[in-house]
């Protein structure tokens, strides 16, 4: 089975969902299934996108692609840097 991915907006919308849910008087495991994620992902949603609003749920993500371009373009940058002086001396 394939898995879903769920923009930030589908995100916070379910968790408002749930909230809604269990604001009458249904179990969290009974709100989880009408919004069809597992209680897992529900948790981890909560934990990582609770009380917050959209536009910075999706800031959150930029960052988080930011940083990881950043992570992999690091290695790169000091390879260069030990490289470069042994170049510049005619050590090649």
């Amino acid at each position: 089975m394939a898995r879903k991915r769920h923009k930030p907006e589908q995100m916070i919308a379910k968790l408002r969902e749930v909230d809604v849910l269990t604001g009458w008087s249904r179990s969290i495991s009974e709100a989880v299934k009408t919004i069809v994620v597992t209680e897992t992902t529900y948790f981890r949603w909560r934990s990582e996108y609770g009380g917050m609003k959209t536009d910075q749920v999706k800031r959150l993500k930029a960052l988080e692609v930011e940083n990881m371009r950043l992570r992999r373009a690091v290695p790169d940058l000091t390879l260069d840097k030990l490289i470069l002086p042994e170049a510049a001396r005619g050590n090649f």
